[in-house]
């Protein structure tokens, strides 16, 4: 069934120009001013206990089994990283009230997080450093994984099996169904047949399904399936997967279901809040034993041996308090991770950049977020015209001038190297923190 985000959304009005852009600015509120915002009901209980991120009993069994040729695929295909969670997904402890508390400061118009002083987001570049997933780079644009036309959900599963009542029995409706493909991938393993790429395939499905697209319990849509199936084919799906967690965000802020990847989610808060590097230290971080950095590796690799910096931090209250009063100093802006990375960018105003998915077109704003890409902060920006999220109507000829339009301004977008230190003038730091109070909730802490 197609997820409907929420009546704000419909109410968007479509592409209309420039025009469009000041008027969206003059309506951009308060967080409170969102009709259905989280931030106003604390009472309201969305993310802690959802299945969708519980306990999978089948996956890590199911992983033991699979053939070294088939990893071998898999590390081909960049999901090196992604089998390392999957294989360790049920140890990982999901602290919840964080996460609640940081979902409540997204705003929905932004596509980003909205503290006292800064805006910050997700960056694509930091989404596929974490995840170790292939890298966009500027002139790459055709291996970027997105489809115009219908999906045939049964095309894709024939290169697994033709078997009819296997095919029943993993779709139902408008979604593939993990745990039939799991069996299968077990059963292919036990016999000790040869099927090498085809088990490849199908666990690609089952652990990108889990750590990257958690959707529904245990399944995925039609759409993410062709994404997944494409990076065999060396297409690249950062950002669908960024655009997939952008959409749960905002989902969640409305009181809807929360989906996406967790797991990068908490990655990116792991490396910009909580933990940071302490060689010297003697005994292990209780806290990071637990976390999805725990199991990463590459430039993010960071000792069990860390400095939890909200150790003392516990419970959604005292979250909440936290994290609606972090300064620029406490939020590490530029992770060593990122330190001279190239970053792409909005070439200028109107010309926005949008991620591409199967399932929407999602606005992208690292723009916004000055002193995350290494610049120093200046005026708040105005709004794109663009939707923040744009559902898709895949077969349809706008939808296919649409998706080729979001290209074009990836095709042009600009470059940054990453610094690590900013200079920053006073005078324009104050005028920007009042222009910024415009778009920063208001709600008393509960």
């Amino acid at each position: 069934m197609k997820r409907k985000l929420s009546a704000f959304q419909e109410d968007i009005p479509p592409y209309s120009g420039p025009k469009a852009a000041r008027d969206s600015y003059v309506d951009l509120k308060q967080l409170s001013a969102i009709p259905g915002h989280i931030y106003t009901r604390p009472e309201l209980q969305i993310l802690p206990g959802q299945r969708r991120f519980s306990k999978v009993p089948w996956l890590v069994p199911m992983l033991e089994l699979l053939p070294p040729t088939s990893i071998g695929h898999l590390k081909e295909w960049g999901l090196s990283t992604v089998f390392v969670l999957a294989k360790n997904y049920n140890k990982m402890v999901h602290v919840w009230e964080c996460v609640t508390a940081m979902t409540e400061l997204w705003h929905l118009q932004t596509n980003t997080f909205v503290f006292p002083e800064f805006e910050v987001t997700i960056l694509l570049e930091e989404l596929e450093i974490m995840l170790d997933l292939p890298r966009y780079q500027r002139g790459e644009e055709p291996t970027i994984s997105y489809t115009v036309e219908q999906i045939n959900s049964w095309s894709i599963l024939a290169y697994i099996t033709t078997r009819k009542t296997d095919l029943y029995y993993m779709t139902s409706g408008m979604h593939i169904h993990l745990l039939p493909i799991a069996q299968w991938i077990t059963s292919q393993c036990k016999r000790k047949t040869k099927n090498y790429a085809a088990i490849a395939k199908a666990a690609a499905i089952c652990i990108c399904g889990i750590i990257l697209f958690p959707e529904s319990d245990g399944a995925i849509s039609f759409g993410n399936l062709s994404i997944i199936d494409s990076i065999s084919e060396g297409m690249n799906i950062g950002q669908v997967v960024l655009g997939f967690l952008y959409s749960g965000l905002t989902s969640a802020v409305l009181g809807g279901p929360f989906y996406g990847s967790v797991i990068a989610l908490e990655l990116w808060m792991g490396m910009h809040i909580q933990f940071r590097s302490a060689g010297d230290l003697t005994t292990e971080c209780k806290t990071m034993l637990n976390h999805p950095l725990a199991y990463v590796g590459g430039r993010l690799h960071m000792s069990a041996r860390a400095w939890c910096k909200i150790a003392q931090v516990k419970g959604i209250r005292v979250w909440r308090e936290y994290l609606r009063n972090l300064t620029v100093a406490e939020f590490d802006m530029r992770p060593r991770f990122m330190h001279g990375w190239i970053i792409h960018l909005p070439q200028r105003t109107g010309l926005a950049l949008r991620l591409l998915g199967n399932e929407e077109l999602v606005s992208y704003n690292p723009d916004r977020c000055y002193l995350q890409c290494g610049a120093a902060r200046t005026v708040v920006p105005i709004l794109s015209h663009f939707p923040p999220i744009q559902e898709r109507k895949r077969g349809d000829a706008q939808d296919e001038r649409d998706m080729r339009s979001a290209v074009v301004h990836w095709e042009g977008c600009t470059m940054s190297v990453v610094q690590a230190e900013v200079e920053e003038d006073n005078d324009v730091i104050r005028e920007y923190i009042e222009a910024l109070k415009e778009i920063q909730p208001v709600a008393k802490t509960n």
